[in-house]
């Protein structure tokens, strides 16, 4: 896989390259090198010594409250020992669950959502019958470029209890007010009601989506009708291979979206995990522990950790992806 991505991307010459290159070729290639040496700089100062510096702190025992002037000690593996045994993370409990858990709670209702929605949506405005299918469009894109924090107190306000205009409406139409929703101040309802706000966002993922189903050719629709094939197993055997590489782009998004998860629960819920602890997801946890409890240390190893998760996911989706993601014109061994 590696070595297909490293054929398709443009290599920096080697040294003895590099000499070997006419003037004009060692000007452009200067030339180059300086007008991207900003990003280069940004790159190095902004992403790689951050990244550095935490996997070193992760090492320490470093605290903002112990002040500037103290010297951190050295601990080795004390933090990432603290980590695994850390219940706030690792409790798998119906009642008070840890972080991770929460997360992936979470996630066994997200992720389906996060994929076949935006994949429903678009088989039904790639539906050549739908009239008015172009703005429907905008209209489902339209939310996504509006900014995440105010769209996440607009939902807040439609789903409040009390002065929200949905439980207004049901009250309205004859819903009893004891069975009416509490939304994010319930157990039961806080992460349905997460999830209807993700809802809110799904536009760029469909778009995404429909532009995979527009690229299918119609000459295989064609054949498969000319096979007796109905429209489940023209769906099953043509749309789904022609489109998994678009659906495995959205499922890594998704997961990665998945473990990087705090903003909604820190604006509806001020990142407290209510209600009951059901919203402390681990992102959340990393974050307080960062700038709340300010331990350096602990938040740098929680970073890593989440990093080795995140990154052996991807590893085994990727690992997966040889058996149903169909590329045309791939050579499999």
């Amino acid at each position: 896989m590696f070595e297909q991505l490293n054929r398709g991307m443009p290599q920096l010459p080697s040294l003895r390259a590099y000499r070997a290159l006419s003037s004009v070729k060692r000007r452009e290639m200067r030339e180059g090198l300086l007008f991207i040496s900003p990003w280069l700089i940004g790159f190095l100062v902004f992403t790689i010594l951050p990244i550095l510096a935490s996997l070193f702190f992760s090492f320490l025992d470093l605290k903002i409250t112990d002040g500037i002037l103290s010297t951190p000690e050295f601990v080795g593996l004390r933090n990432y020992q603290q980590l695994f045994n850390d219940p706030q993370i690792w409790r798998f409990s119906s009642q008070t669950p840890g972080s991770m858990w929460i997360t992936f709670r979470f996630g066994m209702i997200a992720l389906p959502v996060a994929i076949l929605l935006p994949l429903g949506l678009a088989l039904l405005m790639n539906n050549h019958h739908l009239k008015g299918s172009t703005p429907i469009r905008t209209l489902f894109y339209m939310p996504y470029i509006i900014p995440f924090v105010a769209a996440i107190f607009l939902w807040g306000g439609m789903l409040n209890p009390e002065t929200g205009w949905i439980n207004r409406a049901l009250l309205s139409i004859g819903v009893p007010r004891a069975i009416v929703p509490n939304w994010a101040n319930d157990v039961n309802w806080v992460y349905p009601t997460y999830v209807i706000m993700g809802i809110w966002g799904i536009g760029n993922a469909m778009l995404i989506t429909l532009a995979g189903l527009q690229g299918v050719p119609t000459a295989l629709y064609d054949a498969a009708k000319v096979d007796g094939a109905n429209a489940f197993q023209s769906f099953r055997n043509v749309t789904f291979p022609m489109i998994s590489p678009v659906i495995f782009f959205n499922l890594v998004l998704a997961i990665v979206g998945l473990f990087q998860y705090f903003l909604v629960p820190l604006v509806v819920n001020n990142g407290t995990g209510r209600p009951g602890g059901a919203t402390m997801f681990y992102n959340l946890y990393l974050y307080r522990t960062f700038f709340v409890f300010q331990n350096m240390s602990y938040g740098s190893a929680m970073a890593w950790l989440l990093f080795v998760i995140i990154l052996i996911f991807t590893v085994l989706l990727f690992r997966t992806a040889r058996y149903w993601v169909y590329y045309a014109g791939e050579a499999r061994s």
